[in-house]
């Protein structure tokens, strides 16, 4: 490798890609097509990006396994803030064999990574977890440290250990300072803010306050019952009893637990369960059923009392009743919690995160679009999807994953 490959190769490195792009720039030999791509990738111009690696591969001869490895991995790199989750994870494993079979552990370890964070962003946890096991942090150079500590952090907050996420994120600020690249240090500074921010609401008696993620941890650590609106769950403590797949019997059960101690009027109910239908015979029979329902569900937990203007809920062994609700209501919040750390996601990547259908994400996105909340811009395959992130609010509690118990 000549020298202004190995300068270039280093300002890259060094989060420099201008420097980068000063030594290569009118070269077009494989190593410094590479090096373009990934300085391209760095300023932002992910297409171009993506065609100047694909040369790079092609032009790197058959004996060059390594390097056509490096190129798969920048170009999944680039997928991946592309949010095009859908990018063949079975190339990146191979190019991840490749690169630890020739000795080369530190783009081995960065490809590990990426799929990783794939894994966490579609809300698989455990596959996650299990793919950090192989890696050694001491091993790794600052920057990849630092992504390493950031995966940590993100799977403790999404499984709500706050001190855990806390931990990770002290750790993954000292590499970013020590590897110097001004990016990875404010996506740190980024992942650092969530802890700090409002992660979901406690509705209480007819008020409200905002939680942070801590305060969220402790509360369902607690004896109280809680009514869970983040994942639409009643839990005490460890025993659950999940609600997410029963909407009417999950909003009843939030409107008796807002109301608690007090009872709820039985033209209330039917309204918050039956979206706002008037009350007559029919929808009566249907509230004694699903009363009936919600009352055996709730059975370990509570009782579900019939009163002479409505029914009430009451704890079995708690001392209070309490909402958790998330920290922003509307439809489609959770099409919006992806949308909002301020990335562009294609239809098939969010549908892919929801683990909904395309279909279904598209017409959310269209609803979101004729009210103004997310923009589009290009065409067919092509178009993607953002929105500002919402301010003051962290989004951990409005991905799907499991809580504590699930």
């Amino acid at each position: 490798m000549d020298s202004l490959i190995t300068a270039a190769a280093r300002a890259l490195a060094a989060g420099d890609p201008f420097g980068a792009l000063n030594r290569v720039a009118l070269r077009d030999d494989a190593p410094a097509l590479a090096l373009r791509g990934i300085a391209m990738a760095q300023l932002g111009d992910l297409d171009r990006a993506r065609v100047l690696l694909r040369n790079a591969a092609r032009t790197f001869g058959p004996k060059e396994a390594v390097a056509r490895a490096r190129c798969v991995v920048a170009e999944a790199e680039i997928a991946f803030a592309a949010r095009e989750l859908g990018w063949a994870p079975k190339a990146l494993d191979a190019a991840r064999a490749v690169l630890e079979r020739h000795g080369d552990q530190v783009n081995a370890a960065h490809a590990r990574l990426l799929a990783i964070r794939r894994l966490l962003l579609i809300g698989r946890l455990d596959e996650a977890e299990l793919g950090l096991e192989p890696l050694d942090p001491a091993s790794l150079p600052p920057a990849l440290r630092a992504a390493h500590e950031l995966v940590i952090a993100g799977i403790a907050m999404r499984r709500l250990k706050s001190a855990a996420a806390g931990d990770a994120l002290a750790r993954a600020t000292r590499a970013a300072r020590e590897a110097g690249i001004p990016a990875l240090t404010a996506e740190v500074e980024s992942a650092a803010a969530v802890l700090r921010a409002p992660a979901a609401r406690l509705v209480k008696g007819g008020a409200e306050r905002p939680l942070r993620l801590a305060e969220v941890e402790a509360l369902l650590a607690s004896p109280k019952l809680v009514v869970d609106g983040c994942r639409h769950a009643a839990r005490e403590g460890p025993k659950v009893v999940s609600l997410a797949r029963r909407p009417v019997l999950f909003a009843l059960a939030r409107a008796l637990a807002e109301a608690w101690p007090g009872d709820v009027t039985r033209e209330a109910l039917i309204a918050r369960a039956f979206r706002g239908k008037a009350a007559d015979e029919s929808h009566r029979a249907r509230l004694r059923v699903e009363i009936g329902r919600l009352r055996a569900m709730l059975r370990p937990l509570a009782a579900v009392s019939a009163t002479p203007h409505g029914f009430m809920l009451t704890p079995r062994h708690a001392g209070e009743v309490v909402v958790l609700a998330r920290p922003v209501e509307e439809p489609q919040t959770a099409v919006l919690a992806f949308l909002a750390d301020g990335e562009s996601w294609s239809s098939s990547a969010l549908a892919l995160a929801l683990g909904a259908s395309q279909r279904s994400v598209q017409r959310a996105l269209d609803e979101l679009a004729s009210a103004g909340k997310v923009q589009s811009f290009g065409r067919g395959r092509a178009r993607r999807w953002t929105t500002p992130p919402v301010p003051g609010f962290a989004t951990t509690l409005l991905l799907p994953a499991p809580l504590p118990g699930d």
